[in-house]
């Protein structure tokens, strides 16, 4: 699906043929937002995460700052060590299948760990369609984590729990995150993984996982 909107986008395919199929408006490839440099210094000590850290089902709509936004996706699955490209979260054999979408008012978006940015795929407000609880509608940021079956081809039937391991270790790293900074979230199995995906355009090799919600509580 990605390089059908990358080939419309460079105007190899007619914008119309993947608008009628997928009936949602792709964004431009330079809608990219470079995310603020990370506070390493910030945040409660670990013990006291770990302590006060919870689930939270009652958000308002106040929108994250952009420091808040580029900690909490850092914290998330960011790159540690660049030499190497290790990342905050382990990842079985190393496969890094995990990709960290970003639902928001303003689009949907990817995050890129290396450029520390989100990159804009949709141009369209799907917070609602990510969960069937009433609050993600007006809860500022829903998290969206897909696994990328492509890079996991080696281990075959073990894709599935290989994928619900790693994605885990990521959500509990935005559950202790916002635990530190003192914001609400919760991580989300109620949704619709067919209609969601349609939403996002993912393709074949690409499933939604488990979604989480960050916030403000109300």
């Amino acid at each position: 699906m990605r390089v059908l909107i990358f080939l419309m986008m460079m105007g190899f395919v007619p914008g119309n043929l993947v608008a009628d199929e997928d009936a949602v408006t792709y964004a431009s490839p330079s809608a990219t937002m470079k995310l603020q440099k990370v506070d390493m210094s910030g945040g409660k000590p670990l013990m006291q995460a770990l302590e006060e850290r919870k689930s939270s089902r009652s958000f308002s709509d106040k929108e994250l700052s952009e420091q808040e936004l580029s900690e909490l996706l850092w914290a998330a699955f960011g790159i540690t060590r660049p030499e190497s490209g290790k990342r905050t979260a382990p990842s079985a054999r190393n496969m890094q299948e995990i990709e960290v979408f970003v639902s928001m008012k303003e689009g949907l978006y990817l995050y890129d760990p290396k450029q520390h940015a989100l990159e804009m795929v949709l141009e369209e407000d799907i917070r609602a369609v990510t969960g069937k609880q009433d609050f993600v509608a007006d809860a500022p940021v829903n998290l969206i984590f897909v696994a990328d079956y492509s890079k996991m081809d080696d281990v075959g039937k073990m894709r599935d729990f290989y994928a619900a391991i790693d994605t885990g270790y990521i959500s509990q790293n935005v559950y202790l995150y916002c635990a530190s900074q003192g914001l609400a979230t919760v991580a989300r199995g109620w949704f619709d993984p067919e209609k969601l995906g349609k939403a996002m355009g993912l393709g074949s090799d690409e499933r939604v996982i488990l979604t989480q919600t960050v916030g403000y509580s109300k």
